[in-house]
């Protein structure tokens, strides 16, 4: 059985790796910041669209990289969809705390959702790929252009 769970994370990384169904700059965005991963020359550069509520209407991104950065950034950009900035921020650092140790928390369904990139815990240099595009959105909502480089 966990053979198989460990084969439907890789398709599910793969299908979003290769075919990212928010791989595109947003016509209209309020927020937008690029992060770059030296170690390996990823780079991503996140948008994101409040509406009137203050919620995350919209989010989408444009990157160079690995499968990892490319499906965790596609994942993001769905997940976050209809959360507030403070909830945006929950979310991260519960990813990151999931990228980490690969534990994904009991009854979260965000984390759920992006559980298949929980494995990267096993290659800590797969962590900053699984979390460039994240630090990128939380530069993007502090109203940063760019991520921090040391993340």
């Amino acid at each position: 059985m966990f053979e198989d769970l460990r084969d439907l994370y890789q398709d599910v990384i793969l299908d979003h790796g290769r075919q990212p169904r928010h791989g595109a700059r947003l016509a209209a965005y309020d927020v937008t910041a690029e992060g770059d991963n030296p170690m390996c020359g990823d780079r991503v550069r996140v948008f994101a669209r409040h509406d009137a509520d203050g919620r995350i209407g919209a989010a989408g991104f444009e990157a160079r990289g690995c499968a990892i950065s490319i499906a965790s950034a596609d994942l993001m950009a769905e997940t976050v969809t209809g959360h507030t900035d403070d909830e945006v921020r929950a979310l991260a650092g519960r990813f990151r705390d999931m990228a980490m140790t690969g534990a994904v928390p009991e009854d979260d369904v965000a984390m759920a959702r992006l559980a298949p990139l929980a494995g990267v815990h096993e290659y800590p240099s797969r962590v900053k790929c699984a979390t460039l595009a994240w630090h990128a959105l939380l530069a993007a909502l502090d109203g940063k252009g760019e991520s921090g480089r040391d993340r």
